[in-house]
């Protein structure tokens, strides 16, 4: 397998990254292909279509034991299923997969062509191993979704006082949505705990009480 790609996000860490792609379409991610691949003929066509499957490694996992049931976050990490039936990190070989959306394609600059898109669920740096159109066929509007059918990701309320918010500039709507999915835990809920998260070059602070999320600082 080769790194065709490396994606760049505002993500320098894994904390608080979303925990599916297309859940925080305002988050802008670039694919910057390698040199031996940076050539335009190969996006050829690609710009016809909305919407990219990226296949991508785990690079910043931790090396662990195979596992034959995980506790999928949107179960609140009490409850058992099997490797195969979830979408955990931590697999027998570190592959995800991510929807996106083609935002554009930009065929100028020191690195083009460089594809732009919008909802991914990745970290800065992640090695893309491939890129594929999402076409009609990968849509199934019949289909089961097994217990994401019946249990959604939690989200809160998300208050971020107005002297903060100046110092996230554009970035300001990616960052309220990314916390309106709550970014910690469904176990964790001590409202006394102080959290941190870098995003977007800053270091987040934030506190949980019930379903209400308030930023307490906003710093570079």
């Amino acid at each position: 397998m080769k790194t065709i790609a490396t994606f760049y996000s505002d993500f320098s860490e894994k904390f608080g990254i979303p925990r599916q792609s297309g859940l925080v379409e305002e988050l802008v991610g670039k694919i910057v292909l390698e040199k031996e691949y940076r050539d335009p003929h190969a996006l050829k066509g690609l710009e016809s279509f909305s919407y990219l499957w990226l296949i991508w490694e785990f690079f910043a996992n931790e090396e662990k034991p195979f596992s034959p049931t995980v506790r999928p976050p949107r179960l609140g990490g009490n409850k058992r299923v099997g490797v195969f039936a979830s979408r955990s990190p931590f697999r027998p070989n570190r592959i995800g997969l991510s929807s996106v959306k083609l935002e554009r394609i930009e065929l100028n600059g020191e690195d083009a062509p460089v594809i732009v898109v919008r909802g991914a669920d990745l970290m800065n740096g992640t090695p893309i191993l491939d890129i594929k159109p999402y076409v009609r066929e990968d849509a199934h509007p019949e289909a089961k979704f097994g217990f994401t059918d019946t249990v959604t990701f939690p989200t809160v309320q998300v208050i971020i006082p107005e002297q903060l918010q100046p110092l996230m500039g554009e970035k300001l709507p990616a960052l309220k949505k990314v916390l309106e999915n709550r970014p910690v835990p469904a176990y964790q809920n001590d409202p006394k705990r102080i959290y941190g998260m870098s995003f977007a070059g800053k270091e987040i602070k934030f506190k949980i009480s019930d379903d209400v999320l308030e930023v307490m600082s906003i710093e570079s």
